[in-house]
């Protein structure tokens, strides 16, 4: 049969999984009255939670006697590493563009990944039946996006065609039947050439690694690219590292391709395909799998650096265990490892006693969503703040710059700009209408300026405006930049918060806990209004005489307290704080439980 392998690339929410799941009906891969979830992609709760793609997943459809292999791609840039990785599979990459928002900076981070690579791609230009969108002037923006991206005339060639995503209709034309995607399978059959390496098919078996994953039964299993060759189950082949080194020799025990949503056994794997492979003890990500014969590794494709650093550490607040099972670094290091092994992006460290681990990565997001999951798994965690990785370049300390896309209602651009481009040391490099009364700005900013700064954004802009991100490059140091300004109110005593304590304390600033709630010393209960910290006692009752007067026994009124999702919580702290993570409760709280630590590291700060 012959085969197409192609990635479905785009910025977040710009409609790629949905079109997946109508390329999927539409070419039989479900039976009829099958039921099929909304995103059939997005099997991960996270994913389904967020409506983003953490994972890069592929599946198989047949069109016209040809199967067609398409990858998902993660949209967000903290999720680079995948993308990067799974682009040496393809031949061929559709860019999915939103008629009404044009090409966004994760867009263009993966694009520049595909064509470095040589991938021809095709446009799609979703969402056309929105009331504002604009397709020629995204269009026009895909193809200024090309060109400064040094792609080849080749690649500026681009076919490119309108559809909507959620009505599952492509058409070449605008104006065109809109009845289904025909054209985009045919569009993917004439443009997207076959594997080359399917000329390979009579050498010596090769494969590279490009996601490593588990199966309850099987073990290890690693999927990748058939590079020359073929493989029967149950032959013996070995592992290479990426510098030629040999990792271990095994026998498959099972060969599994993509068959609609579905992994199927199949007995032989040829080249080109894109299989999973399973028997392995040892071998990982970027590594070949090749035949005894062979002596020379399949080069892999160099991942970004991290950027941001966030310490891991044991839970040893005073309500430590009441929740989660997994408490020990022991345990905690195991599973970071695990991590580290199937993620690219992520680099470990021990530090020095072996109770904490230093994560490095892409970003916040994902630094989040690994906490997310551990503490679903049942792991008690204590995070720090996250801190960018500074480097040294021919004696000049450096440091990662991102390249931030605004869009803001017009009455609110001033207030952003001055907040980007004082205090956190960004350069606006443009600024233009983008229609229906917004503003669209760019500016490069160093990512220590941006960390924390999402909550003052949706502030000042009073939750209208959208910020995107993505790393840009490393840039001489642009000196200190202030953080958080306000101080906090910390508990001094144990036990449970009581209701007119906190009402006592609402002039001194915004609680974030609820009465009745659990509190310890040292434990963040409140932001203050000041910018120092105070320590305060939230368990203070009201004193009872036998005396009552009308109007004195008043029900207390309570303001809601703040709640900060995980991101809005690691993002918040200082240098000199961290959040506690359990599976049932965020909470912040002072490095140093101890008073009189506390105020001698007040007192060494000073």
């Amino acid at each position: 049969m012959d085969l197409r392998n192609i990635a479905i690339i785009a910025h977040v929410d710009h409609g790629k999984t949905t079109l997946v799941d109508n390329l999927l009906k539409q070419s039989g891969s479900f039976r009829a009255g099958q039921a099929v979830a909304e995103r059939a992609m997005d099997s991960n709760d996270l994913e389904r939670e967020r409506g983003i793609t953490i994972l890069a997943k592929a599946t198989s459809v047949e069109w016209k006697g040809t199967r067609i292999n398409i990858v998902d791609t993660p949209g967000h840039a903290d999720f680079g590493g995948e993308v990067e990785r799974i682009l040496s599979m393809v031949d061929g990459v559709v860019l999915l563009v939103d008629a009404a928002e044009g090409p966004m900076p994760q867009t263009k981070f993966v694009t520049q990944k595909a064509l470095a690579l040589g991938l021809r791609p095709i446009v799609v230009l979703n969402k056309v039946d929105k009331p504002d969108a604009e397709p020629d002037r995204a269009l026009n923006e895909v193809f200024d996006l090309f060109a400064a991206l040094d792609a080849n005339e080749d690649q500026l060639d681009f076919p490119h065609l309108y559809a909507s995503g959620r009505a599952g209709w492509a058409d070449a034309e605008l104006d065109g039947p809109r009845d289904d995607l025909h054209a985009l399978f045919n569009l993917i059959l004439n443009h997207v050439p076959p594997p080359r390496q399917l000329a390979r098919a009579a050498e010596d078996f090769r494969m590279l690694a490009t996601t490593l994953g588990a199966d309850p039964f099987l073990g290890r299993i690693l999927t990748g690219r058939v590079e020359s060759g073929r493989l029967k189950s149950g032959a013996t082949v070995k592992a290479l590292s990426r510098h030629g080194e040999a990792i271990e020799r095994f026998r498959v025990s099972k060969i599994q391709a993509f068959r609609g949503l579905a992994l199927q056994e199949i007995e032989e794997a040829q080249a080109g395909d894109i299989v999973t492979l399973s028997g392995m003890a040892k071998a990982t990500v970027a590594d070949t799998i090749c035949a005894l014969a062979v002596e020379d590794p399949l080069p892999a494709q160099p991942i970004d650096p991290p950027t941001i650093s966030v310490t891991f550490g044991i839970n040893d607040s005073p309500l430590a265990g009441r929740d989660g099972k997994k408490v020990q670094s022991r345990v905690i290091r195991e599973r970071l490892m695990k991590e580290a092994e199937s993620n690219v992006a992520i680099r470990v460290t021990d530090t020095p006693g072996g109770e904490a681990f230093e994560v490095a990565g892409r970003g916040e997001l994902q630094m989040g969503v690994l906490i997310e999951n551990m503490r679903r798994e049942g792991f008690e965690l204590s995070i720090s703040r996250p801190q960018v990785i500074l480097r040294d370049e021919n004696g000049v300390t450096v440091e990662p710059i991102e390249e931030v896309t605004i869009d803001v209602d017009d009455d609110y651009t001033g207030a952003v700009i001055e907040k980007l481009t004082g205090p956190r040391k960004g350069e606006m490099t443009d600024m233009r209408p983008s229609g229906t009364g917004k503003t669209r700005i760019t500016a490069l900013v160093p990512s220590r300026g941006l960390i924390g700064y999402q909550g003052e954004f949706l502030t000042d802009t009073r939750g209208t405006g959208v910020l995107n991100r993505v790393f840009h490059s490393w840039a001489p140091h642009k000196g200190a930049i202030p953080g958080r300004r306000a101080g906090v109110l910390i508990s001094m005593e144990n036990g449970q918060a009581v209701a007119y304590a906190l009402w006592g304390l609402e002039d001194r600033g915004r609680m974030f806990i609820n009465p009745q709630d659990e509190v310890y010393e040292g434990m963040i209960i409140g932001e203050h209004s000041r910018d120092n910290d105070l320590e305060v006692n939230p368990l203070k009752g009201k004193k009872l005489t036998n005396i009552r007067a009308s109007g004195s026994d008043e029900a207390v009124r309570l303001t809601p307290p703040v709640r900060m999702s995980l991101e809005e919580a690691i993002a918040y702290i200082d240098d000199d704080e961290l959040v506690e993570v359990t599976p049932s409760a965020i909470r912040l709280r002072k490095r140093y439980l101890d008073p009189h630590e506390r105020k001698r590291q007040a007192r060494a700060a000073v």
